[in-house]
């Protein structure tokens, strides 16, 4: 928490540059975190994959949540702050729903929309500026995500429109975040957490399967990760604007198309291949747009 805290006092540019570090952190934690997912719910249900990765999480959280308990008297913006946790509840039930039925890397294809979404309404919303030069390596980086689809029938399925789904909410829960910048970071991800227990609380009652002492490991894993990456995304947006910062979600494909040949055996596709190529080349130029317009673009607020 300390070394969060202290990345505040930087300037703007490197605020900035300190939040795309922390967004690729996040992002290649978050990808462990989501092949270990669909590693467990090709055993246990969605929901007590939910259930059992809040438990843990908010069990590390615990010592935390207590010392800091006087934070979550008064929050900025309650019904935001609630709408946020719907969100984020659905994004992610949604994100492993969809991996029961579609290998990773296309689930997480799906996902690379959600920068599209963001650029969009943070421009619309937010009032943050996007320059025309940011706008093409999105759009660019867009044309990749529909190289890696191969768009056809078999793509438009239920499985892809919840994984489109959850794009969208993933999309809005960051322009949330980015707004809700004064709320404190242990508010922001113990109730995220609170979110998936409840919601996995519920789904588990009906599909139960008694979890082994080595699925046990893997759950409070799977916490450990989440909750280190939340941390790290939610500072990311809070030291620069979501629509420098989200396009780094693009280095999800690489990681997605890594752990699903090791774990899972899924050789991936030409298309995956070039489609990968320029999303990455989209998100590398606009890092290094970035990097030379640090200290003329847009103002950051400081994080709480």
């Amino acid at each position: 928490m300390s070394l969060f805290k202290n990345l505040s006092a930087y300037d703007d540019r490197s605020a900035r540059l300190s939040g795309i570090a922390l967004m690729v952190l996040s992002i290649f934690m978050f990808s462990f975190g989501d092949a270990m997912g669909k590693f467990l719910v090709g055993t246990y249900s969605v929901g007590q994959l939910l259930f059992l990765r809040a438990v843990a999480a908010l069990l590390l959280l615990s010592p935390l949540i207590w010392k800091q308990r006087h934070q979550f008297l008064h929050l900025e913006r309650p019904g935001l702050q609630l709408f946020r946790v719907v969100l984020s509840t659905l994004e992610v039930a949604a994100f492993f729903l969809a991996t029961v039925y579609l290998p990773l890397a296309d689930v997480i294809t799906y996902y690379l929309a959600g920068p599209i979404f963001v650029t969009a309404m943070s421009a619309i919303f937010l009032g943050e500026k996007v320059g025309w030069r940011r706008w093409t390596a999105i759009l660019i980086g867009f044309c990749g995500v529909l190289i890696a689809l191969r768009p056809s029938a078999q793509t438009v399925s239920l499985p892809a429109l919840i994984a489109l789904g959850g794009s969208l909410s993933f999309a809005t829960l960051m322009l949330i975040t980015r707004s809700l910048r004064k709320t404190p970071d242990i508010v922001m991800a113990s109730s995220q957490f609170v979110g998936t227990f409840s919601l996995g609380a519920v789904l588990s009652v009906f599909n139960w399967v008694p979890p082994t002492p080595g699925s046990l490991v893997f759950f409070a894993l799977a916490g450990l990760i989440s909750v280190t990456a939340l941390f790290c995304v939610n500072r990311s947006l809070k030291l620069a604007p979501a629509s420098v910062v989200v396009p780094y979600q693009y280095s999800m494909i690489v990681w997605a198309v890594i752990f699903g040949f090791v774990v899972f055996g899924d050789v991936p596709q030409i298309a995956t291949i070039v489609g990968a190529a320029i999303i990455i080349g989209a998100g590398f130029y606009i890092y290094l747009r970035e990097r030379d317009l640090g200290r003329a673009s847009e103002e950051v607020n400081p994080p709480a």
